[in-house]
């Protein structure tokens, strides 16, 4: 298979390959296969279309953890200019799993918050896979308060598998760090736009989620915990993470169903990372459009919607 390709994309492959050995075998024999090729290109599509059309919720979360799906510095570069990152939580270190900073959208002075992961082993370390310490989620909350001050609007990019479980994490206060940062975006006194990138874990993804709108792309994923955490505590059994994925209702259109998020934001056919530069541009619209759209409330109608949004979450009826 091809590096980065997943299981279930194997057919796709094999018809791609076909296709390539015909083009070949065209041009090195002076043989006409056009329509032969035509047809299969034909085939081709319709079988892309299919699959990724009918993706099950486990293969949404293979998608949204590629390795090649654009991260949160990739679109602050494709749809932004200007950055200015800022680093340091001003009490402990600058945790490289979260970026933060300042930057223009379209004419819009920004802040922008975001999960960070690498591309190697090496940048993933440095990264700690995407996965911050209670340092990264004081220095988001200090960059949004600055935000504030001066009446600049906040954009979140979240791509994380969850905060940082470990012994140092745990010792410098990650779960009060994460509810502080709950408890003061809640009050953010300037407009906050939430968008799921890739992976949207737990309590990890909600310390930087707090917000006016909040979007998840088309194949990403927003959950309470991982399909394999999920599988491990109800079956004993990581391997039954395709089950769990199912009835977590994590995908954005389950999310959307529910009324827990505002956006379904489309990525081309195959995920984000086969053409980076359209899903920026979707995400791009989005972003300014919210942001037209939200510049438009006082204070007070900003903080009273918010408010009504977050209590209307979790409201069900029981039926016979």
């Amino acid at each position: 298979m091809r590096a980065g390709s997943l299981e279930f994309e194997k057919p796709i492959l094999e018809l791609e390959k076909k296709i390539e050995e015909l083009r070949s075998l065209s041009s090195e024999g002076n043989v006409n296969l056009t329509s032969e090729i035509k047809k299969l290109e034909e085939k081709l599509e319709k079988l892309k279309k299919d699959i990724y059309d009918n993706l099950t919720p486990w293969q949404r979360v293979q998608i949204a953890r590629h390795f090649k799906r654009p991260y949160t510095l990739d679109y602050i570069n494709m749809i932004m200019t200007d950055f200015i990152e800022i680093h340091g939580d001003r009490c402990f270190s600058d945790d490289k799993a979260i970026v933060a900073g300042f930057a223009n959208l379209n004419g819009h002075k920004v802040c922008v918050i975001g999960h960070q992961k690498g591309r190697d082993t090496k940048e993933n370390l440095e990264r700690n896979f995407g996965s911050a310490h209670p340092e990264g989620y004081r220095k988001a909350i200090r960059i949004m308060k600055l935000a504030e001050k001066f009446n600049i609007p906040v954009i979140s990019f979240i791509d994380t598998p969850g905060a940082y479980p470990g012994i140092g994490a745990e010792e410098r206060g990650q779960a009060g760090a994460i509810a502080y940062n709950l408890m003061k975006m809640a009050a953010l006194e300037v407009p906050i736009i939430v968008t799921v990138i890739g992976e949207g874990g737990s309590g990890g993804a909600l310390g930087i989620g707090v917000g006016d709108k909040i979007c998840v792309m088309e194949n990403g994923y927003y959950s309470v915990i991982s399909p394999e955490g999920c599988a491990s505590i109800l079956w004993r059994d990581r391997a039954k993470a395709p089950e769990a994925a199912e009835v977590l209702k994590m995908t954005a259109e389950d999310l959307h169903e529910l009324g827990i998020i505002d956006d379904v934001i489309k990525e081309p056919l195959g995920g984000a990372h086969r053409d980076p530069q359209a899903t920026a541009n979707n995400i791009k619209k989005k972003l300014i459009k919210y942001l037209d759209e939200l510049s438009k409330l006082s204070k007070k109608e900003l903080l009273d919607e918010r408010y009504e949004k977050f209590r209307k979450i979790g409201i069900f009826e029981e039926g016979e």
